[in-house]
């Protein structure tokens, strides 16, 4: 049978060792694409001790809050449309607003309580944020909508690039340089978080008071990068031999399951008998043979241990992509079987 093995030991591993790792700073876990493919709800349930999550859109982030209870914090940060952001309210999400219709929307909401908002700066990156020379602004109508009760400032947040520490360098003075507006406009934010896993890593001046982790929670490392020492990818997709022909077995896994057609020929598999060639086709694929192959034989297309050890970064770098695509794309309707 076809499937994605997630062992939830070696998440709770990961996400103790980045919660030493950035110490004091605290620890999000991000939770967008259904937890990089590994599951939401299993991976919640699996995240002892996490306080915050980041969700991305507001129907994870209520996936989110079933499974965490009251207490948990949960960030999200897709733009939110009316009804999105009734339920946003109702589940008591932190939204992350970076755009003045947002803002105006949130704040004339009503509620029981006032919504909790990230205000998002653009140090550059230019996926989304106020832009600096309209950040003052801003912040003063932010400032008005939180005197008035809807909502209140918990953060000041944004993206960085990652391109280069020159490019980081710069968006972190125009981070700073928001923060210390937000202060003077009279907004008092508990969080500010400008950092995901690969600044985190690299730059501790990035980590300020709150990191996002997403995919090194996984242990899915950066390309061409190392991760933090002690993470290790928590997930393993096997495939099991559908068919035996003289020098070639057929795979029950291809294309139509998320599995990229461009790895044909250029990344190892591992069977029982080692390393086999791999080629991928539309809803099967094709592995060099081996002595003794039976259909029943598992395939690791990738995941930990043997002679072909790989994660999906591995197989994501012989495509010049990333591992998180690797994870994302595989279909939803391949079984997600946990361990630990």
């Amino acid at each position: 049978m076809t499937r994605l093995m997630v062992d939830l030991e070696r998440i709770r591993s990961n996400i103790a060792v980045l919660q030493r790792h950035i110490a004091p700073a605290e620890f999000m876990l991000v939770v967008k694409d259904d937890a990089y493919g590994h599951g939401v709800e299993a991976v919640i349930a699996a995240a002892e001790g996490v306080r915050w999550f980041g969700s991305f859109d507001v129907a994870t982030g209520v996936r989110v809050r079933a499974v965490t209870g009251p207490e948990a914090r949960i960030f999200t940060w897709s733009a939110v449309s009316e009804d999105e952001l009734v339920q946003a309210r109702d589940a008591r999400l932190d939204l992350g607003v970076g755009d003045f219709a947002t803002l105006a929307r949130v704040a004339e909401g009503s509620g029981a309580a006032p919504v909790r908002v990230h205000l998002k700066i653009d140090t550059g990156l230019h996926r989304s944020g106020v832009r600096p020379e309209e950040w003052a602004d801003f912040v003063a109508r932010a400032a008005a909508a939180e005197a008035s009760g809807t909502i209140v400032v918990a953060g000041i947040w944004s993206h960085i690039a990652e391109a280069s520490d020159a490019d980081d360098d710069r968006a972190r003075a125009e981070f700073d340089r928001a923060v210390d507006v937000a202060l003077a406009a009279g907004l008092k934010p508990e969080m500010r978080h400008l950092a995901a896993s690969a600044a985190a890593h690299a730059r501790p001046e990035f980590r300020y008071d709150l990191v996002r982790f997403g995919a090194f929670a996984y242990g899915v490392r950066s390309a061409e990068g190392a991760n933090v020492p002690g993470i290790e990818p928590a997930a393993t997709l096997l495939a099991s031999v559908t068919a035996v022909d003289d020098d070639t077995v057929e795979i029950g896994i291809g294309a139509l399951d998320g599995l990229p057609s461009t790895l044909s020929g250029r990344v190892p598999v591992r069977t029982v008998a080692g390393a086999r060639a791999l080629r991928v086709g539309l809803a099967s694929s094709i592995v060099a043979g081996w002595d003794g192959a039976a259909i029943g034989d598992e395939v690791a297309i990738f995941g930990p241990g043997g002679d072909s050890d790989s994660s999906a970064t591995t197989l994501a770098e012989a495509i010049d992509s990333v591992g998180e695509e690797i994870l994302v794309r595989l279909s939803p309707l391949l079984p997600r079987e946990y361990v630990g």
